[in-house]
């Protein structure tokens, strides 16, 4: 780890300031800081502190929707009656991302800055071909060990899976970012990897996130997570979705349906092609399983993946089918 130079940020104004510098990463929970900074992937020359700087801790549920500072903590944002209630995508997400530990550290706006896990990524020393790292340098996943790499939204110059769960449910639910004096939809804040795949958020210099908000809806309410893994705590998810339903009064139409869609694309991928076949259809075993397959229009497989294609429409499936029978 090299050495660099370090400043405890007095208010937003001054750390977005200095995030605009050349080199500069901003602090918070510090538990994607400094695995990155370990593994060699990040090198900063400064840090720029703001755990501390108030107000940016937030937690508000009213009738218009959720406000989530970008400071709250992930475990204190998936306890909170509000969010539960409402918002119970959101709850379940946190709840079965990482260890406790991590959860009790990790802030909301920092996991939503989350790199990818992809191991070639995460080992420049071993594996300097690296299009996220070392734009042109190429993509060692491509034809190497890519078993939990992306199906969706893929590119000749990265297959690096988006990692995280709290972002699979705010994309189904439309969250907004907020960056301080501009704020954008969710689904337009992570960036394709197209031919740039070392651009992964819609950030400027000098930006930093501030708060999430989602707006309150039936589908919000009645919503759920649900996350396949090869083992059942403390790993990635290899194909997760998020699902959310509003019913026209018979109980059994949908009149409105959400779907996050992680663990298979380059960004939290919106499942849009099976919400268009499904909205006033009857919630049925035979009408459901049909439209899951539309999830993974598009997919490209590269070797070891090919399972994803099979699999995410299953979970698409068991995620509506179980936000369907919730009471």
């Amino acid at each position: 780890m090299r050495d660099f130079s370090y400043l405890r940020a007095s208010s937003v104004e001054e750390a977005r300031r200095a995030a605009a510098m050349p080199a500069t990463m901003l602090l918070a929970g510090g538990t994607t800081l400094v695995d990155l900074a370990k593994c060699g992937v990040t090198e900063p020359e400064r840090v720029v502190d703001i755990s501390h700087l108030k107000g940016l801790d937030t937690i508000r549920v009213d009738a218009q929707g959720a406000y989530i500072g970008a400071l709250a903590k992930m475990n204190r944002v998936a306890a909170d009656a509000a969010i539960k209630s409402a918002f119970p995508a959101v709850s379940e997400s946190l709840w079965q991302a990482a260890s406790a530990q991590i959860r009790n550290m990790a802030t909301i706006g920092g996991n939503l800055l989350q790199r990818t896990r992809c191991a070639y990524f995460r080992d420049p020393a071993t594996f300097p071909a690296c299009n996220k790292r070392v734009p042109g340098s190429g993509c060692s996943a491509l034809e190497g060990v890519n078993r939990g790499h992306a199906v969706l939204g893929t590119s000749d110059d990265c297959i690096a899976t988006y990692p995280g769960d709290l972002a699979v449910a705010l994309i189904a639910l439309e969250a907004v970012v907020h960056l301080g004096d501009r704020t954008v939809a969710i689904d337009d804040f992570f960036l394709l990897p197209g031919t740039t795949p070392q651009k992964e958020h819609a950030m400027q210099p000098g930006e930093l996130i501030t708060a999430i908000t989602i707006p309150a809806s039936p589908a919000a309410r009645r919503s759920t997570y649900l996350k396949v893994r090869d083992r059942q705590s403390y790993e990635f998810a290899a194909a997760s979705a998020a699902v959310g339903i509003e019913f026209e009064p018979d109980g059994e139409t949908i009149r409105d349906i959400r779907i996050g869609l992680g663990g298979v694309a380059t960004k939290p991928w919106r499942a849009r092609a099976v919400e268009d076949a499904l909205r006033g259809k009857a919630i049925e075993p035979d009408i459901i399983k049909s439209a899951s397959r539309l999830a993974v229009e598009g997919a490209v497989a590269h070797g070891g993946n090919h399972y994803k294609i099979e699999l995410a429409p299953r979970v698409v499936e068991r995620a509506i089918l179980k936000t369907g029978a919730m009471a």
